[in-house]
């Protein structure tokens, strides 16, 4: 026969062994803790959040659960912060906010490698081009890669809502990088690495002017995008890139290089053309009087152009001072010095005896 001692001692134990298996979860404001999906309703999301206790999910985050449904499932567990111990029908209220971090860009890649298309909502239009907004996460159009009906007026896309494809997505980074171009016209990444793939390198081409900017000419071949920065403009120097091609013309470049990274092209115009400076000195001899056009004016002397693409400067230490050469002139010059290497060329003046320095 038990004695009443150990009968307290039983009853004891079992009171410690049930509280142990109800697993009574400690809500807390603020605090994280694992729960399970136990159901979808109007409502929202039913969690379990340990000892038979449910929470629902915060009203501000129904509203824009629809686009996380696809990625969640009855009896998946997750993370969830309580935001109050007792707010709604008596429940706690919890938050998916850190999920809904994550999910976000975990969405854009999975749309990115299935190419499907996303909405998004335009916002301010920058050198860079349009920016867009996705569920908070800011990324670019870049203005080639809008049509062209808003290529030429990007900001009349402002506060628009269009569907877009996916071009680049890097969470690290926070970069997303998304085309119209691609979606209006429903190009795949298979249709476009193709297209990329039969493009050689240092082959010629004509390209389409998506747009021109101040650091070079926006190019298409076979609707792979490509650049010819103001560098590869002409063997001369270019102040401006407009002065070289418009929007929606069709000029004839060279490919000097291929990013399969982001499938990019790299363009030159002047390399259809023969280097003047190949054969420079043969040209422009020492003791040979050369027509010049002054090109500009320098506080270390003036620039003189010979010929396309070929300029020499008159330092200001063979000046005598009383030279007032205007832009545009035609002035007689001879070669003091070439260096080839560095593409630059020294020039003096004639002069009734030459100066010691110049052989």
């Amino acid at each position: 026969m038990k004695t009443k001692k150990t009968q307290n001692t039983t009853t004891n134990n079992l009171m410690d062994q049930l509280l142990k298996s109800s697993q009574i979860a400690t809500i807390k404001k603020g605090k994280e803790i694992e729960a399970t999906i136990v159901s979808f309703s109007k409502k929202g999301i039913i969690f379990d959040i340990g000892g038979k206790s449910q929470a629902l999910l915060g009203t501000r985050e129904v509203k824009e659960l629809s686009t996380y449904l696809p990625y969640l499932k009855e009896g998946m567990k997750m993370k969830v912060r309580v935001v109050s111990e007792e707010a709604r029908d008596g429940y706690p209220v919890v938050s998916l906010q850190k999920f809904f971090d994550r999910g976000k860009w975990d969405i854009l890649r999975a749309k990115k490698n299935s190419e499907e298309m996303i909405d998004i909502v335009c916002g301010d239009y920058g050198k860079g081009g349009l920016f867009i907004d996705f569920m908070g996460i800011r990324g670019i159009i870049p203005k080639i890669q809008l049509v062209e009906k808003n290529s030429d007026k990007p900001e009349n896309l402002i506060g628009q809502k269009i569907k877009v494809k996916i071009l680049e997505v890097d969470q690290e980074k926070n970069r997303l990088v998304v085309s119209q171009k691609a979606a209006v016209f429903n190009i795949s990444n298979k249709e476009l690495t193709d297209r990329f793939d039969r493009i050689k390198v240092g082959k010629e081409y004509s390209a389409k002017v998506l747009g021109v900017s101040d650091f070079g000419i926006f190019c298409e071949i076979d609707r792979v995008e490509g650049l010819v920065h103001i560098s590869e403009i002409s063997w001369e120097k270019v102040s401006s890139a407009a002065n070289y091609a418009q929007q929606g013309n069709t000029i004839k470049v060279m490919v000097v290089e291929k990013n399969p990274k982001n499938m990019k092209l790299n363009l030159s115009l002047k390399r259809l053309l023969k280097d003047p400076w190949e054969s420079i000195e043969e040209l422009y001899p020492k003791d040979k009087e050369i027509d010049g056009e002054v090109i500009r004016k320098e506080k270390y002397g003036y620039f003189v152009r010979l010929d396309q693409g070929i300029e020499g400067l008159i330092h200001i230490s063979k000046l005598t001072g009383n030279e007032e050469y205007k832009i545009g002139q035609k002035i007689k010059v001879f070669v003091e010095r070439i260096n080839k290497t560095e593409r630059r060329m020294s020039l003096l003046l004639p002069q009734t005896a030459r100066p010691v320095t110049y052989r």
